[in-house]
């Protein structure tokens, strides 16, 4: 199986069905993407991460594991990291998970403010390079709207200003409301069990998946093909960060109940992906 036929396994949502509007190797191309980034003298990067769950009035488990996953694996390549997500999710990054990068919580405000902070946000950082994994975008109406079409725009910091009119971003999502879907804006509604009125922010490169988290760890594994050098997070190690990041008040996003699932995949299930991608990797080497 290739890298974009494991994350787009299981699909419970249909966004494999947007495939046909990507890439064949897409994740090689956002991976691609990365690397070119590795040849500027600034190597700062924002990963934006975070999802409201009304039910449960808390932030969901798919996200922040491959926003981490990424995260370390551009540290190896020689990348400063910063952390970007809402109040909601801050919890869920603090300093004995992400080490010594910077979180910023992202202030949930109107549209103006938003957007003059996120001015002053990249001129202080100047990222070389934006990634967005899990995170709700607005969409026509400039509001933002789950799977099941319920608005949590009073919930969600507007971090599309981040990513609007940047050249150097790429999202990583699995629904068709998340930054980045925004390429496939005019597809997504066509599919059935997609959102009518989707996304609009765009990046530079996309990757979607089945899984949001599955995506980081697909991208992960296309870098590591390129650099010769197996930069993927272990089973182990996901599943105690999905188990930590619950005790700290994380839910499964579909079901909204505070256990170690992800999309209603349990850590089992949920570990075929990785898997799978290091076997990729074992028999590239």
């Amino acid at each position: 199986m290739s890298v974009e036929e494991i994350i787009l396994s299981h699909d419970r949502r249909g966004v494999s069905t947007l495939r046909n509007y990507l890439p064949v190797d897409f994740c090689h191309e956002a991976a691609a993407f990365i690397l070119a980034k590795r040849k500027q003298s600034q190597r700062s990067t924002i990963i934006a991460t975070g999802f409201y769950i009304p039910c449960a009035q808390a932030p969901e488990t798919d996200g922040p594991p491959g926003a981490l996953a990424i995260g370390r694996a551009l540290h190896s390549l020689g990348f400063d990291v910063t952390y970007v997500t809402d109040k909601y999710t801050m919890p869920l990054l603090s300093n004995d998970l992400v080490g010594r990068d910077k979180v910023i919580d992202f202030p949930i405000t109107d549209h103006d403010s938003s957007r003059q902070f996120a001015k002053r946000l990249l001129a202080e950082i100047q990222p070389s390079l934006l990634v967005s994994v899990e995170r709700c975008g607005l969409n026509s109406n400039q509001k933002y709207l789950n799977m099941a079409g319920e608005d949590i725009t009073e919930y969600t910091a507007k971090i599309d200003y981040l990513f609007l009119g940047q050249k150097n971003s790429l999202g990583i999502g699995d629904g068709g409301n998340e930054i980045g879907m925004g390429n496939l804006a005019q597809y997504i509604p066509s599919v059935k069990t997609l959102p009518k009125n989707p996304v609009l922010t765009p990046v530079n490169k996309l990757v979607i998946a089945s899984v949001s988290n599955w995506g980081g760890y697909g991208l992960i594994a296309a870098l590591s093909r390129l650099v010769k050098c197996n930069l993927l997070p272990s089973v182990e190690w996901e599943k105690e960060i999905i188990n930590e990041i619950v005790a700290r008040g994380a839910v499964d996003g579909v079901s909204g109940q505070r256990r170690s699932a992800v999309d209603n995949f349990d850590l089992e299930q949920n570990a075929w992906a990785l898997i799978q991608l290091h076997r990729v990797l074992a028999v590239m080497s």
